[in-house]
């Protein structure tokens, strides 16, 4: 199935969603080491290229992301789930979208600092539509790296939870976001684990 279901992830979903979490982790390991680089380093152009390229395409996919998922919504929770669970859950994947763009509005306002084009990867251009503001490159880079350091941090309490579920919890949450399809457990199973 490459569809959401009220019981499950598609294919698309699943796939876009696991391109997201390594490509960001990937971005954030990459950004630390190349601030480390000096000048005279190789690999200093050439991993902002990089880290510039990439993350102007994980903006793209993050754009489709959303699209899909407003056209595609999500399964209906699992009945375990606690109403505090629920909430929790919504407020966590709102601000992990508005933290994303965040990061990489601030990193395309670093980029753009000078007046330059980004290049991506020699496929295209985009252009710098905001430039030349005082300290826009510093304050930009400060906000940049406080707003990766949280999405990073908010990222990995929002794993801990799907391994929560998985590993305490022993409902199906991780597994739907790996794309497998398991039987729906009773209710009345869940609640008597719960102790309802």
């Amino acid at each position: 199935m490459w569809r959401n279901t009220d019981d499950g992830y598609g294919w698309v979903a699943v796939v876009l969603h696991w391109l997201v979490a390594v490509v960001v982790v990937g971005l954030f390991a990459l950004g630390l080491w190349m601030v480390e680089l000096t000048y005279y380093d190789p690999w200093y152009r050439r991993a902002t290229d990089i880290h510039k390229g990439v993350g102007i395409l994980l903006f793209l996919v993050m754009l489709a992301r959303l699209g899909w998922q407003l056209a595609n919504p999500r399964p209906a929770p699992e009945s375990t789930h606690s109403r505090l669970e629920r909430v929790t859950s919504a407020i966590t994947h709102v601000l992990l979208y508005v933290l994303m763009f965040a990061v990489m509005t601030a990193g395309y306002l670093i980029s753009s600092a000078d007046g330059r084009a980004i290049d991506v990867f020699g496929l295209f251009t985009v252009p710098p539509t905001i430039a030349g503001l005082p300290g826009q490159a510093d304050i930009a880079g400060d906000v940049h790296l406080a707003l990766a350091i949280a999405l990073i941090v908010l990222a990995g309490i929002h794993s801990l939870a799907a391994l929560k579920h998985h590993f305490i919890d022993r409902d199906r949450t991780l597994s739907r976001m790996l794309g497998r399809r398991t039987p729906r457990p009773l209710r009345s199973n869940a609640n008597s684990r719960r102790g309802a």
